[in-house]
């Protein structure tokens, strides 16, 4: 799950300073320091350009132009993230919306150059200043604005005046007010940029930093006389390093953890780097970043990994860019949401069994691991290491957990789920969406290819038996009572009409079957023609269906798998289907699919019903969620009463999604299928995961639609919350499929790959001058040929003169028993 980043700023320009737009996503800003008209307005600000009606040469004039033009910038806030009724003062700051981070404000401009480089010496140096650089740009005036997180229990005050003694820069008392702004300059300006800018803490660091605040007599957010003494700044600089995380007072490197070591090791040998000394000067920093892609960052947290470090490269341990590059690698490709690949799973097993012995004392030391481990690396089919002491398989009790699923959620999903026990809420969560967007009509979401969607969902539960499957069904049954309700009346229209069908001879005149017959929930036995009647009726609304087993699906299958067609045409905008019959009872219809459903099955009956169509699309365009399997002898979940609150409380939302229609834009929703769509590719290419790329593709595209519904369902409003639910909803689909289905496809892959890597070719060119019988039935089975076919073959060369058998003193001479030799006129050679 990634870092939720907000701001409160002012957007406008010339705006009021003492209005603030508060808990602003950061794709605000994003947007608007690539406005060309702040571009040139800041280029005006530095003298790049003219100033319309000012003559240059008149420096008073000029002067104050340039002070005009900067108070026509929008300005940010660098202390909270929210204002009370969005009003700019130190009393209406939210304490709760405190960021633990302030600007440091260059404003002399003999310092930039040196307060910019001594920026990122301190970043990277032993002190408390250590990763706490955040973000860096030049101001409206080409000079310098350093954004910086706070060390533990120091004020905002305390960190200024720590900072900018480390820095050798003056301190500007203006900066430390709560509600200190800044001007916003344009994107160009922009030199570096943490992840964690204006990123919302982890509950747990919040409360530890509010503590620290308050056992000194403050406020939650650092106000007040504080009573005890500040923390005293660290001295910049490499003169010591007895404040290193990672160095004992001593001076000897602690003890680094015997199952990194070993698993740091691995990874070298799976980067390609076995045998060499990686800690050469020159070609360290690749070879540690090579290490750290290959898997070593995912299974050690950053200060595991720089212990290792200091252990296995002690040269490289000593340099600074040895610091940065590791900070910077988990500050970009550190995210614990994302699944592991089957490698890192491997290794990471490996090391730990071969630590525990290392524990028990039947192996010396970690470095003597590695090398009984190697063949466990390129080796076997079942992924076990061939050791009567070290077996890793790629089983399920070896798999990851899926990832854990977002503490605060969207208001929606939180009611949707809030009767649900906590094993069973991520399966609810997910099952949700499916009956949700069957309430939108003629509703569409353009997604980031410029492709306009509807919001096809569709949710498969695998879970064991008794698992609990049913733990999606009442949340659904109250989405979907509306829909039930109007469905119960049309289809008591169609049935009167069938009577009355039925009571008229055949040559009696008959009325038409009746008009706006929409029936949206149909019967999970439904067959192909009723099907598509169904859809054609519908006026273009969703079709929905939920299934206690998957295999119901196989009513719809009529002739060659159409279900798993359905599916596929289901989710691609503009699809086309239908039937054309000759009888005149017969339906005969072209339709566009409109079908959302949810679905149940046992993991081992889901992997079976998918088996034969794993390349094929279907797998891809459904979003999968499963429930671990509970403890034996463990209580049994208690659900919470469905009642007429919750009824009352759903409705408003439903309202919404039946209300809407059209093109719907919601630029938050396109934002974040962007960055997800980015993270996806980067873990891709870390992985090299070929089959996590492919599933990632429409993945991203069902998260989008995910986000587009709740976006709606809430009145067209953006909720924060729906980002991280998002990105954990798209992280936990693709962690389903990796598990569930992502060996079988690679397999799938493997054997469909027939292509041809030769040409044709002569199988006699490849015998030589004289040769046997044994040795033309090995060429054939070389070359994919059944044995059986020899003699055959043998007596159509002979019989054509391209060979001729050898003489032999044998008057009944078997062909298996003879030499033949070549004919070089017939023979093609």
């Amino acid at each position: 799950m990634g870092t939720v980043q907000v701001m409160a700023l002012n957007p406008a320009r010339k705006g009021n300073m003492g209005r603030l737009n508060s808990s602003q996503p950061l794709y605000v800003y994003d947007t608007l320091i690539a406005q060309p008209w702040l571009k040139g307005v800041i280029a005006q600000i530095r003298g790049e350009k003219a100033i319309p009606g000012v003559d240059a040469g008149d420096e008073k004039a000029v002067k104050k132009a340039r002070e005009g033009l900067k108070r026509q910038l929008p300005i940010r806030a660098i202390h909270y993230s929210r204002f009370r009724n969005n009003h700019r003062s130190s009393e209406d700051a939210d304490p709760e919306s405190f960021l633990f981070q302030t600007t440091i404000d260059v404003d002399d401009v003999d310092y930039v150059d040196a307060a910019l480089e001594k920026a990122r010496e301190l970043n990277c140096s032993n002190t408390i200043w250590k990763g706490k650089l955040l973000h860096l740009e030049y101001s409206a005036r080409k000079k310098l604005h350093i954004d910086i997180r706070m060390p533990m229990g120091m004020t905002i005050e305390e960190t200024q005046k720590a900072y900018c003694e480390a820095a050798g820069i003056p301190y500007d008392k203006s900066c430390i007010t709560p509600e200190r702004i800044i001007f916003i300059t344009d994107k160009d300006s922009e030199i570096y940029r943490s992840k964690e800018w204006y990123g919302v803490l982890p509950a747990e660091e919040i409360q530890a930093r509010r503590e620290a605040f308050l056992k000194r007599g403050l406020t939650i957010d650092g106000k007040g006389t504080p009573s005890g003494a500040a923390i005293q700044p660290a001295q910049p600089g490499n003169s010591h390093r007895a404040d290193d995380d990672y160095i004992s007072h001593t001076g000897g490197s602690q003890n680094a953890d015997a199952k990194n070591l070993i698993a740091f090791d691995l990874f070298q040998d799976s980067a390609g780097l076995k045998g060499m000394n990686i800690d050469t000067v020159g070609s360290r920093h690749s070879s540690l970043l090579a290490i750290m892609s290959a898997g070593a960052s995912r299974v050690m947290s950053e200060e595991e990994l720089m212990k290792v470090v200091a252990k296995r490269m002690p040269s490289y341990y000593q340099e600074n860019d040895c610091y940065q590059l590791i900070h910077d690698f988990y500050a970009k490709y550190g995210d614990s949401s994302k699944p592991f690949s089957r490698d890192v799973i491997r290794v990471n097993a490996l090391a730990e069994q071969a630590a525990k012995c290392l524990g028990a004392g039947e192996c010396k030391s970690p470095e003597h691991l590695t090398g009984d481990f190697q063949g466990h690396m390129t080796g076997n089919a079942n992924h076990t290491v061939q050791s009567s002491k070290f077996k890793v398989q790629s089983e399920d009790e070896d798999y990851p957990a899926p990832p854990p699923m977002p503490k605060k959620l969207p208001k929606l999903v939180e009611l949707l789920i809030s009767k649900t026990p906590e094993i069973y809420q991520p399966a609810v969560a997910c099952a949700i969406f499916p009956p949700l967007a069957t309430h939108l009509w003629r509703t569409r979401f353009r997604y980031i290819d410029n492709v306009e969607h509807e919001a096809t969902l569709m949710t498969c539960l695998l879970a064991g038996t008794g698992a609990g499957k049913s733990c999606v069904q009442k949340p659904i049954d109250f989405i979907m009572e509306d829909i039930r309700k109007r469905d119960q009346e049309n289809l008591k229209r169609e049935k009167e009409w069938k009577e009355e069908m039925m009571r008229k001879g055949a040559n009696k005149d008959k009325r038409k079957r009746p008009e706006n017959l929409i029936i949206q929930e149909i019967d999970a036995d439904m067959t192909n023609p009723a099907f598509v009647m169904r859809t054609a009726e519908a006026k273009e609304h969703f079709l929905y269906t939920s299934l206690n087993e998957i295999d119901q699906f196989d009513a719809l299958k009529g002739i060659g798998n159409q279900q798993f067609r359905i599916i596929c045409l289901a989710f691609d905008p503009g699809n086309l289907y239908g039937q054309t019959r000759v009888g005149t009872q017969s339906v005969t219809e072209r339709v566009t699919i409109r079908f959302n459903w949810n679905a149940s099955t046992t993991i081992h009956k889901g992997i079976r019903y998918f088996k034969r169509v794993l390349t094929d699309g279907p797998v891809s365009r459904i979003n999968f969620c499963t429930i671990p399997e509970r403890d034996i002898g463990e209580d049994i979940p208690v659900y919470g009463t469905y009642d007429e609150e919750f009824r009352n409380s759903l409705k408003p939302y439903i309202d919404n999604l039946c209300m809407a229609s059209g093109l719907v834009e919601c630029k938050e929703a396109f934002h974040l299928a962007e960055v997800l769509k980015d993270e996806n590719a980067e873990f891709s290419r870390l992985s090299q995961d070929r089959v996590y790329e492919n599933l990632s593709f429409r993945a991203n595209v069902i998260g989008y639609l995910k986000a587009c519904v709740l976006y709606v369902a809430n009145g067209y409003q953006w909720e924060p919350e729906i980002e991280d639910f998002i990105r954990w909803s798209e992280r936990y689909d693709l962690y389903c499929k990796m598990r569930f289905f992502g060996d079988a496809i690679k397999k799938a892959e493997r054997d469909g790959d027939q292509e041809s890597k030769k040409g044709p070719a002569s199988i006699l060119a490849f015998l030589p001058e004289k040769f046997s019988y044994q040795q033309v039935e090995s060429l054939r089975l070389k070359n994919d040929m059944n044995a059986k076919g020899t003699a055959k073959m043998l007596r159509n060369w002979l019989h054509r003169g391209y060979i001729e058998k050898e003489e032999s003193d044998s008057v009944t001479q078997k062909l298996s028993d003879s030499v033949y030799f070549k004919t070089h006129s017939k023979s093609g050679e």
